[in-house]
This record gives C-alpha cells, structure tokens and sequence, in this order.
C-alpha cells in the first residue's frame, strides 16, 4: 500500500492538502509529519492536535532539538531574508531522516501544502526537486483548482477549517501569512517584524535579545536589511523597534 506522508507545517495549506488526501485515499495509511522548531506559537499545536483528532492520524513529530537562535549559535551565521540555514537544518534534515527511515521511495508520496496563487507556485518546481528521490505532490495547485489571491486563498482555507469545526490557528486572526516560527521567521520582512513588534511584544523583544547577543559574538549581522540610495544597510531589531516607537510617539503628539 502507498504511505501517504502529508508535510504537516501546522499552516491552513498543509490543512486543506491533508483533507484532499483523507477524500482521495482515505486515512489508513495517512502519516501527518511535522517537524518542531521549539519556537513555534502554542496554537500551531492546538490547531495540528485538532486536525490529528478529525482524521484520526496521530502526529508524527521530528525535531532537531535546537531552536534557530541555538541553531545560528552553533553555526556562526545569523539567518535572514536570503539565506535561512533554520529552514533546511530544523525542517528538511529531521524531515528527510523520518523518511529514509519509515517511507520507501517506491511506495511513498510526499503532500505539500503549497496555494495555488501567483507567488506560491512559482515555488513548486524547487521544492519538488528538494525532495527526490520521493515522489511529491501538491493537491491545492491541481489543474482543477483555481487560482486565488493569496488573501481569497487564506479565507477560503479559513472557511474550510471552520467548517470542519477547527479553528483556524490565531496568527492567521493576528494578519500573519503563515502560521510558522511563532511570528518570528527570519525570512520575513521589515512588515511582519513590525507586526511582531505591535501584536506580539515579548516575542520580539526576545528576537532582539538573541540577535544582539548573536551580533556581539559575530559582528554587523541583522535578521534585516534595508536599502538607502541603492546600498544595502544593516537593520538590527533594536533600531527597528525604537523608530516605530518614535513614530508611535510623534503620531499620539499630534
């Protein structure tokens, strides 16, 4: 029988292409593998336990053991928007382990739980070449499905998961994208750190802990970059913190 490995992020995209295997082949023989960071926000497994009990799959964790700051300490490198060792050494290497171990090439698939929008599947390609030797599929980008905005995208997931009596995860409710690192991915940008900053304070003043004390081991190295007359600068969290405070500030004088 072919083992079903759904690449279960804990996000709305894993959820609906866990459903669409469920349909399709049924749960029998249905794994839902997700990998554990350790900085992940609580609801990410209130909302993966949620989707356990519904299908009846138990979740099969894998973890490296470090969270990214331990990771990028162990490394000497700071991850950012351009290259994020966390993503390949906390996700794909435990994931990629579980399934040499428990998933033979020849009688597995691998489910990713890539939109069908415009930016998304652009991705397609490069993760399934990531993946080999595995066969892989991406159910939400099918032929049939039709092609969404990222935001009609979300709310139709959102609806679906409702449906079903599940709770959409809250950083969706919070204006996150995606329901990964606890709002604090280091491949986002100045955007989403500004609304860690507003809706989750402690977490980015955790953030700006760990990156000072990664930048006083190893030097001028930011999670964020900006762009002034066409150079590059680096963008440390403190600095990004203290001018949204001095820009909250002007705005309540006036």
């Amino acid at each position: 029988m072919t083992q079903h490995v759904i690449q279960f992020s804990g996000g709305l995209g894993s959820f609906g292409s866990a459903l669409w295997v469920a349909e399709k082949y049924g749960t029998a023989n249905m794994t839902l593998l997700i990998a554990d960071t350790g900085i992940e926000d609580p609801d990410l497994w209130r909302f993966a336990d949620d989707t356990s009990r519904l299908l009846g799959v138990p979740l099969t964790k894998v973890a490296d053991g470090r969270t990214p700051w331990e990771l990028f300490a162990d490394k000497r490198f700071l991850g950012n928007s351009r290259i994020s060792p966390c993503t390949k050494y906390l996700k794909q290497i435990p994931c990629r382990k579980w399934m040499k171990a428990h998933a033979p090439v020849g009688d597995s698939v691998v489910y990713i739980g890539i939109e069908k929008t415009k930016h998304d599947r652009r991705r397609v390609p490069a993760i399934a070449r990531n993946w080999k030797p595995w066969r892989v599929q991406f159910p939400l980008c099918n032929r049939w499905m039709p092609e969404l905005s990222k935001e009609a995208s979300k709310a139709q997931l959102m609806d679906l998961s409702r449906w079903y009596g599940i709770e959409p995860p809250r950083l969706y409710a919070l204006g996150y994208e995606h329901n990964n690192c606890g709002g604090l991915c280091v491949k986002a940008g100045q955007k989403q750190w500004k609304r860690t900053l507003d809706v989750l304070p402690e977490r980015f003043a955790e953030a700006e802990r760990q990156e000072a004390s990664l930048r006083e081991r190893l030097g001028d190295v930011t999670i964020l970059r900006e762009r002034h007359k066409g150079v590059a600068y680096s963008l440390p969290l403190s600095r990004l913190r203290r001018r949204q405070e001095a820009v909250e500030a002007f705005t309540t004088a006036v």
